[in-house]
């Protein structure tokens, strides 16, 4: 499941990077504010009826002359946006009203039964307790990944014109993208278990494991959920006045996101959520290769010789303290 989910978000990522599926920028006409393009992702709106001088450059992508558009941001929050007409098109297209709902009815259709499934396997039909911490906790983040698609797929077939009000918005979105960041912080703690395990196992052997689990799970939902209310905070609702639709987090306010709260709360999500996690999960399966080759032929040898056969065979726990080497070799590995 884990797999056939990263290979359709890295599908789905080339067709929404590729130049060639769309042209989401703003483009030259009487209803755009500028020229340049830009990649397909959340767009923007500014106001309307309400106007003053605001500079072009804090427009996103804008590469042009420091000249002014005039567009005021108001203090009160708003709920009607003007787009421009790329953005229009793009959330009429076939690649989001068809390509991009087919992706998620595939994803909900075989998810919600594997991740079903999955735990109902790791609950009723396994003994061991140390790595089904992580695996439960990932198969329930995907999970609720895929229960929420039948609202952003009703939402894409329908124009992209969002029906369930403004607090199922914001749960969806904070479930959609939280499970991403779920899975990448429990792999990177499935990761750090196992380098423990096979390159520290005397540090291994002592851990309390049930109750290490739980706290790193505990944590990994703790740090999602916080790095997540923003998402549920702000407002994700808009109504396009051109298109008489309204979107769920496709497009945002033009003056709310150009503050410096959300450029510094990216930064630090892609630092925290991804490439921290990216680099310790490199590491430790590195270091797990490595200590592999190193020590693979030795080790199965010490063993070997240490235990004779029906030691090494035996299924009494009591006979096990005689062969230390096969001790550790089970509690490494089992």
């Amino acid at each position: 499941m884990i797999k056939m989910k990263a290979i359709i978000f890295v599908a789905v990522g080339a067709l929404l990077l590729s130049p060639a599926s769309c042209q989401s920028g703003m483009e030259c006409d009487a209803d755009n504010l500028a020229k340049p393009t830009l990649p397909i992702k959340t767009f923007r709106g500014a106001p309307l009826n309400s106007f003053e001088e605001f500079p072009l450059s804090a427009i996103e992508g804008w590469t042009g002359t420091t000249t002014t558009v005039k567009i005021k941001c108001p203090e009160e929050s708003v709920s009607n946006l003007h787009v421009n007409n790329a953005t229009m098109r793009y959330l009429s297209s076939s690649l989001s009203t068809r390509l991009i709902p087919a992706i998620y009815i595939l994803v909900f259709v075989v998810g919600v039964p594997a991740n079903v499934v999955t735990l109902w396997m790791l609950f009723f039909r396994t003994r061991s307790i140390r790595m089904n911490v992580f695996y439960a906790n990932l198969a329930i983040a995907d999970f609720l990944f895929c229960v929420t698609l039948p609202f952003r797929i009703a939402y894409h077939l329908n124009g992209n014109n969002w029906v369930f009000g403004e607090v199922m918005c914001r749960a969806t979105t904070v479930i959609f993208y939280g499970n991403m960041y779920c899975s990448i912080l429990l792999l990177a703690c499935i990761s750090i278990n196992r380098y423990l395990a096979i390159v520290h196992p005397f540090t291994y052997r002592g851990l309390p494991k049930r109750t290490y689990a739980l706290l790193m799970c505990g944590l990994v939902w703790t740090t999602v959920f916080l790095y997540m209310l923003p998402f549920f905070i702000l407002k994700q609702e808009y109504y396009l006045v051109q298109q008489d639709s309204t979107t769920c987090h496709d497009v945002h306010n033009t003056c709310e996101s150009s503050s410096p709260f959300q450029l510094y709360y990216f930064i630090s999500l892609a630092f925290f959520g991804f490439l921290i996690p990216f680099l310790v999960i490199i590491y430790c399966y590195t270091a797990i290769i490595w200590r592999l080759n190193a020590k693979d032929r030795r080790w199965l040898w010490y063993v070997k010789e240490g235990c004779p056969t029906e030691r090494r065979h035996s299924m009494d726990p009591s006979k096990s303290s005689e062969c230390p080497g096969e001790v550790l070799w089970n509690s490494v590995f089992t």
